[in-house]
């Protein structure tokens, strides 16, 4: 089973950090998730009818991504937090992309909670993941790129396990292999805030909803969280 670790120096530069890990096994891809439907269907509902809009660079939530990314050098109006992306893409267009149950499930949360969320086939992770800075010398292989290799720069903070960098920018883009699809079948899903002080409640609560949806569609899940006062989880 593989580790998540949350690096020390990471947990010192952002000391109320707390991240939610849900996994799940034998995740059936293929069936109907109604619930998730109805998830994402309300969501683009409420917007349609004007009673609720995704958060946006205003909201402290958002902001507080926004000051992270550009501590460690990366331009948040130019590459986005994942969460800040997805709701201007809901805002813009009216409607979440449907990618599979399981991400849709994970979309639909994080949009809604305005907390950054994302996946890792476990299948296809080698060895443990730590979330630290990165040395300037790590290959990412961006989701729908498998062509094209990447060197995030030396500071920036990822997703790494023994075989290269699962995220960059730290929730900004996932890599390729690592992707969920209909087809995974064990997955670690992530929930982050950097204001546990603040927002620790509302991630919890994001944590159990997404749960929720999972389960009905797995053999089991688990919830985990990493903190810089417990800085290691296995999944």
């Amino acid at each position: 089973m593989p580790a998540f670790r949350l690096a020390s120096a990471v947990a010192d530069a952002f000391p109320d950090t707390l991240i939610a890990l849900v996994t799940a096994t034998g995740v059936r891809g293929h069936e109907p998730w109604p619930h998730t439907a109805d998830a994402v269907a309300e969501l683009e509902q409420r917007l349609a009818e004007g009673s609720w809009a995704p958060a946006d660079e205003s909201d402290p939530r958002i902001d507080a991504w926004h000051t992270a990314y550009r501590s460690f050098g990366t331009n948040p109006r130019r590459i986005r937090p994942s969460v800040d992306a997805l709701g201007r893409r809901l805002a813009k267009k009216g409607s979440l992309p449907r990618i599979s149950p399981a991400v849709d499930s994970y979309n639909a949360v994080s949009v809604r909670h305005a907390l950054p969320a994302g996946a890792f086939d476990l299948d296809q992770v080698r060895g443990d993941v730590d979330i630290r800075h990165a040395d300037g010398t790590e290959s990412f292989t961006p989701l729908g790129e498998p062509g094209t290799v990447e060197t995030p720069r030396s500071g920036e903070i990822i997703y790494a396990d023994t075989a290269g960098v699962l995220t960059r920018h730290w929730n900004h883009r996932d890599a390729h292999r690592t992707r969920v699809t209909d087809d995974s079948a064990h997955v670690a899903f992530v929930l982050e805030t950097l204001r546990a002080d603040r927002d620790g409640d509302l991630l919890k609560t994001a944590a159990d909803e997404l749960q929720s949806l999972l389960a009905p569609h797995a053999a089991r899940t688990t919830l985990h969280y990493l903190s810089p006062a417990q800085p290691e989880a296995a999944v």
